[in-house]
């Protein structure tokens, strides 16, 4: 493949180096830009994988906001940030773009550490509106300075969060000078659901009317015949009018929020006018745009879902390079989403939930095999726990199958709504510990820690893919209480990973290897890189007793007698955050015990870590092979 000369194929691109450079051209060549970054982003993401449909589908939307705001004055606030690489681009990053997602390059979602135009965080879905509101309530707040405009970008399926709509109903009620604007594709990563997205399918507003109407308001504010003050009684006035001659009431208007809408979402022009028409108005707006996922490369506009995240992929072709797997351990999550199905198939009082990531956590093998007993709610993490809690209470074993970085979102549903009430909710924590080039948003490394102060809740983690079928088996039994089970992101460790499941003796782990000097407790598949260390170790290796807990709560306390009896040094490793996690609950055990043991705690130190490959990561939080090894060597030392 021959090498991308930014500078012939991209003209205009390879000279902007900053929205000021943008603004410069005349509108005429801004689809020109558009189309010169649609190539730069082909390009590059068919060599360094990342999101690629969605923000191939807000290419024209990002140019002509930055275009007409002045960023980084103005405030663009992306709602999960998988859209946002032609942002990156067209801020000064890209020349670094092609170390996007790596390791100490650019990370694959705004961040405000990395550069001024990135106004908040974005990662997790449905907190743009929210913070962008508090961005113009502060600018409002602050007299000194020129009005600063605040822009919250968010897709149809992020506004279907709480959240968001916590957000919209704080916004209609302040006097705030918010702009929303919703890109509509009518796509989440997989397919919407809910009736909000049915909606918004069929939601039309005749443009000729909303500007119609503008230049009646703008006439009579002019005249003194209305005001800001009685602002609101108008546009209920006017929605009411508009609802009887169309037929059809506007949720955002029934919400005093001017609305605009829907254009044509990859017309740049249009949408820079339209920008300039609205971006001095009062008060809070909406702006509603349709876009196409995968705009401008046909493989990924036939395919949203697949070309969400595609890998590596010839850019000629639209071919994929996917990795052979033929005789390798399948991914953890396709081993929960099969074993479910044969549970469900014994037990008609299972029932599967997930929170719109039915193939990412591989509960569409149930949604396809049993679609009366498997639910996908949506970007709605709260709803699906106390959904699932309102299940367990009559009767059935819910599943909730949620990624560990977003389970944090539903913290006191957990508490309120499931753990007082000893319900036998099956809490399936995917995604749990280092995630890798999703980064600081995406890491699982706090469940253990959040959940382990949490009376009547079971934790675990299987070190391989037949404890995690025990584990599911123990957990449908339903008497156990609410009961969480984490397991990674990506490929387990067993090729052969059927076999017959049998109930766990909860609370109780395994001691895989004696020793005599040290001893190494575990919890979960990091276990296995224990294992391969003390092969490596030799001779040394038998100096080093080996324990896979299992269980973080309840813990085992014969185990821990023994090595709180026979060892000095204790070792704990674990893929979490080692404040609350199983060293904190080892040294606590020992400590309400009166033994004087030294335990050495391996895992994800207190501070939050950026993306790069999981080995990367695991080398820089000293928890690699090496760094245990080390740790072991200099203990066995002493």
């Amino acid at each position: 493949m021959p090498e991308f000369d930014i500078k012939k194929e991209c003209p205009l691109l390879s000279k902007i180096d900053s929205p000021d450079d943008l603004r410069r051209l005349p509108v005429e060549e801004l689809p020109q830009v558009c189309s010169e970054i649609r190539k730069f982003l082909i390009d590059s993401l068919s060599r360094n994988p990342g999101h690629f449909a969605s923000s191939m589908g807000t290419v024209e939307l990002t140019v002509a906001l930055h275009y007409v705001y002045d960023t980084p004055y103005d405030r663009i606030v992306w709602d999960v940030g998988h859209q946002a690489y032609s942002h990156k681009v067209l801020t000064g990053r890209r020349d670094r773009f092609d170390t996007l997602r790596k390791w100490k390059g650019l990370s694959g979602f705004p961040n405000p550490d990395e550069s001024e135009y990135d106004s908040f965080i974005a990662g997790h879905a449905s907190n743009s509106i929210s913070a962008a509101l508090g961005m113009t309530v502060a600018s409002k707040l602050d007299h000194g300075n020129r009005r600063r405009n605040v822009v919250a970008v968010i897709g149809d399926a992020s506004i279907s969060g709480g959240l968001a709509f916590e957000g919209i109903n704080n916004a209609s009620l302040s006097n705030s000078n918010l702009l929303i604007i919703l890109n509509d594709n009518d796509m989440a990563i997989d397919q919407n659901v809910g009736a909000l997205n049915e909606y918004m399918t069929r939601i039309n507003t005749s443009k000729s009317y909303n500007k119609l109407r503008y230049k009646v308001y703008q006439f009579m504010k002019r005249l003194h015949l209305i005001d800001e003050k009685h602002r609101g009684l108008i546009l209920r006035f006017n929605n009411s009018i508009k609802a009887l001659l169309t037929r059809q009431q506007n949720i955002f208007e029934g919400l005093d929020m001017r609305y605009f809408g829907p254009y044509d979402g990859h017309d740049v022009e249009r949408i820079v006018r339209v920008l300039n028409d609205i971006k001095d108005m009062d008060g809070p707006r909406m702006l509603h745009l349709r876009t196409r996922k995968g705009k401008g490369y046909a493989p990924a506009e036939n395919d949203p879902v697949t070309w969400h995240a595609p890998g590596r992929f010839n850019p000629a072709t639209g071919e994929r390079v996917v990795e052979p797997t033929a005789g390798k351990p399948p991914k953890w999550q396709d081993v929960f989403g099969h074993t479910i199905v044969e549970l469900a198939r014994r037990n008609e009082k299972i029932v599967g939930i997930t929170a719109a990531m039915p193939t990412g956590c591989s509960l569409n093998f149930m949604l396809d095999a049993m679609p009366d007993r498997a639910f996908d709610v949506g970007i709605a993490e709260e709803h699906a726990v106390t959904f699932s809690g309102g299940m367990a209470k009559d009767g059935l074993i819910p599943f909730c199958c949620i990624y560990s970085t977003f389970l944090q979102r539903a913290y006191d549903e957990i508490i309120h709504d499931v753990a007082i009430q000893r319900l036998p909710v099956v809490f399936c924590i995917d995604r749990a510990g280092l995630v890798g080039d999703d980064g600081v948003t995406h890491h699982g490394v706090f469940d253990m820690a959040y959940l382990s102060c949490i009376p009547n809740i079971v934790i675990s983690s299987p070190m391989n893919e037949h404890y995690l079928r025990h584990l599911m088996y123990t957990a449908q039994t339903g008497k156990h209480g609410p009961f969480a089970i984490r397991y990674p992101r990506g490929g387990g460790v067993l090729a052969d990973w059927e076999c017959p499941m049998h109930e766990l003796a909860v609370g109780k782990g395994r001691r895989l290897q004696d020793g005599d000097r040290v001893a190494v407790l575990s919890i979960g598949p990091i276990g296995n890189d224990v294992q391969s260390v003390l092969r490596e170790l030799g001779d040394k290796g038998r100096h080093v007793a080996h324990y896979d807990m299992i269980f973080l709560n309840p813990l085992d306390e014969d185990i821990l007698q023994e090595v709180g009896t026979r060892f000095s040094h204790v070792v704990t490793v674990e893929d979490g955050v080692v404040h609350g996690g199983l060293g904190s609950a080892v040294i606590g055990w020992f400590n309400d015990h009166g033994m004087a043991v030294r335990v050495t705690r391996i895992g994800v130190p207190p501070h939050f870590v950026a993306q790069g490959t999981i080995a990367q990561l695991r080398r820089e939080c000293g928890m690699d092979n090496e760094s245990i090894k080390y740790k072991i060597l200099e203990i066995i030392a002493e």
